[in-house]
């Protein structure tokens, strides 16, 4: 969940009301199992974004700078936004879609959460894909998640966390998913949103590396399968929506995703 204390600039509707309305009714189905279209990217919603300085991820002959000078593959990360249904009290971020999600993470450490994220809502879903490239199951961990959690006072023990339920799939109609069953307090298990994201930009932290990058990590092993080229992020929050007017900035906020092992390196 973003700070509420954001002022927040006029951004423009990029779809119709009817499309939106659509998009608010689905995020009470259950569509675990539809087809994914690969369609265009889109983006829902005219809510507004926040701004905490420079967001660019400049992109250098189709890849972005790694930290060693050498070029990390601009489809390692997300490519397509495949499908964004959000939840009551959503849309942060929706207006700057489907950039804020693409490329590498723009981390802002353990003490205060980035804005370069997308609010789900409560309960919202977005599917995003790699494609034409793939996470592939390789050594160790195979792909990351970034939100924008942080920790409480600098307590590690309390992290400002709004987790979230993450599935992967081949074919955009079978999904496993990763166990998810968050309480009210740390640890979160296997849901992603709860640890602060280190790696940004220009700042020396590799966002293909999980040792350092932060987010949670993920291997497909796990899961029994040996590739994705899609992912699925389900709001699990314990968040509540309230207020008049109703806040846009409630549940799981993704950041970026990373393929650590990709089908194309």
């Amino acid at each position: 969940m973003i700070p509420k204390s954001i002022r927040v600039p006029r951004l423009t509707l990029v779809v119709t009301t009817a499309a939106l309305a659509a998009a608010l009714l689905a995020a009470c189905s259950d569509d675990a199992e539809s087809p994914v279209a690969t369609t265009p990217p889109i983006s829902l919603g005219d809510a507004a974004a926040g701004d905490d300085g420079d967001r660019t991820k400049p992109l250098v002959d189709g890849g972005f700078v790694s930290p060693d000078g050498g070029l990390i593959r601009a489809d390692r990360f997300v490519t397509t936004v495949v499908r964004f249904t959000p939840g009551d009290c959503a849309g942060f971020g929706a207006g700057e879609m489907p950039d804020v999600v693409l490329g590498p993470p723009v981390g802002a450490g353990s003490l205060k959460g980035s804005f370069d994220v997308v609010s789900l809502g409560i309960g919202g879903e977005i599917v995003v894909s790699f494609e034409p490239n793939a996470i592939v199951d390789g050594p160790g961990p195979d792909f990351i998640v970034f939100e924008n959690a942080f920790y409480a006072g600098g307590n590690s023990a309390q992290p400002a966390a709004d987790p979230g339920e993450v599935s992967v799939s081949e074919d955009g109609v079978t999904w496993k998913t990763y166990e998810c069953t968050p309480g009210t307090e740390a640890p979160y298990g296997k849901c992603a949103g709860w640890h602060p994201v280190y790696s940004a930009p220009g700042n020396g932290i590799s966002p293909v590396d999980p040792a350092t990058a932060g987010g949670e990590a993920y291997d497909l092993a796990e899961l029994g399968i040996a590739r994705a080229r899609f992912v699925r992020i389900r709001d699990r929050s314990n968040a509540t929506c309230e207020g008049q007017p109703k806040p846009d900035n409630i549940g799981f906020d993704l950041d970026a995703i990373a393929a650590i092992n990709a089908e194309r390196p």
